[in-house]
């Protein structure tokens, strides 16, 4: 069975020095119209309270320098906006003012072959063909690129692509996952998978070097020049983002051949719906569930678990999985079970409990209930 699914494809770029600059100049004037556009929308509204209804047509008349640049660029910034707003509607964080080589990027969509590729090259409007380095072969119709520039000074462009991917067969295997820190995630099955440390690992080079950028910040400042003229901070700062880029590309690997091994290898996957953002405003776990990628091992889980027919069930972050006895059901108190107790035994049945996988193991079982699958065998530790 098959279906169509959209799918992003990261490619490498190397742009020649004309090339560059154009990028720059597309990343400015996005940036520009973001800014200006916002800007106009909350001066707008403090005077009016009324939604201003703005364009990025309507700046050009002003800023003719933004015709240089692709007109579809500017109107992703129009849309993406919108969409910022509409989630502050909604409750979340008001958009925000970008600030120059913060996440340089912009998108464009594919208009009759404007966007193009070829076994070396990809094709964008106003700029023709770019070297580039493919890292998988790209197959589908091509929808939008988005073009991005990296803190080490690497340039990408994502490929968006409505391709189709292939139902994988059923296993008849369910999962359970606990989202532990000392290890990344226990499963229902007792099997451990080990929370690889990406920035402990290099926590020596990355030191290293942010020590160094700091000298050379205070360096510039005693010598009373911006930081944007001081060659010595800017090569430094390079150095302290390829550090970061390691450590991302790492993670990501790692979290994406994770995921799909549990997609491949089972039918259903039950996981916590934890509140990530909310933990991590507690300072003490803050930076290890950021090293951990939680949120974005979800996301991966779930738009594969869709592409390739799986069922990945979301159990209530409020459901007592480590507290109830997988066995018998028997509920402890949170006084019973504190946080630093890693095993326990059953008062009511004595099983004994590895508290990370009894909570798997009930998250899978609650999980199969809400996906109203009845659990079939004995599931708990003897």
């Amino acid at each position: 069975m098959t279906k169509q699914i959209l799918k992003a494809h990261k490619v490498r770029l190397y742009p020649n020095e004309e090339q560059q600059i154009f990028f720059a100049k597309s990343f400015g004037c996005t940036r520009f119209i973001w800014n200006r556009m916002l800007s106009d929308k909350i001066d707008h509204y403090n005077e009016h309270k009324t939604e201003l209804k703005n364009t990025p047509a309507q700046y050009k008349k002003e800023f003719e320098w933004l015709k240089e640049v692709d007109s579809l660029a500017l109107a992703n910034v129009q849309q993406n906006l919108r969409a910022a707003y509409s989630k502050f509607f909604k409750g979340l964080g008001f958009p925000k003012f970008k600030k120059k080589g913060q996440r340089d990027s912009y998108t464009t969509n594919n208009q009759k072959g404007t966007v193009a590729i070829t076994d070396s090259t990809v094709k964008l409007p106003k700029i023709g063909h770019i070297i580039a380095k493919f890292p998988s072969k790209v197959n589908g119709l091509i929808k939008s690129a988005t073009i991005s520039k990296t803190p080490s000074g690497k340039y990408y462009v994502s490929l968006l692509v409505e391709t189709i991917a292939t139902t994988l067969p059923k296993t008849h295997s369910n999962i359970g996952i606990d989202l532990g820190l000392t290890d990344f995630i226990v499963l229902s099955d007792g099997s451990k998978v080990a929370n690889p440390k990406f920035l402990s690992k290099l926590q020596h080079k990355l030191a290293r070097e942010q020590k160094i950028l700091a000298k050379r910040r205070a360096v510039a400042k005693a010598d009373q020049r911006k930081l944007s003229d001081s060659r010595n901070y800017q090569k430094q700062k390079v150095k302290v983002a390829k550090v970061y880029e390691k450590i991302t590309n790492i993670r990501k690997d790692f979290l994406h051949k994770l995921s799909f091994n549990l997609i491949k290898n089972h039918d259903v996957i039950a996981i916590e719906d934890l509140n990530v953002k909310g933990m991590v405003k507690n300072r003490k776990l803050s930076k290890a569930i950021s090293d951990s990628s939680w949120s974005t091992f979800t996301t991966m889980l779930n738009y594969k678990a869709e592409w390739y027919g799986k069922a990945l069930i979301k159990v209530d972050r409020w459901y007592p999985s480590s507290k109830t006895c997988s066995g018998c059901g028997h509920l402890l108190t949170k006084a019973e079970l504190p946080l630093q107790v890693r095993s326990w035994n059953c008062p009511s049945c004595l099983q004994s409990n590895d508290r990370d996988i009894n909570a798997s193991i009930n998250i899978l079982n609650e999980g199969l209930k809400l996906a109203t699958i009845k659990t079939v065998g004995t599931t708990g530790l003897a």
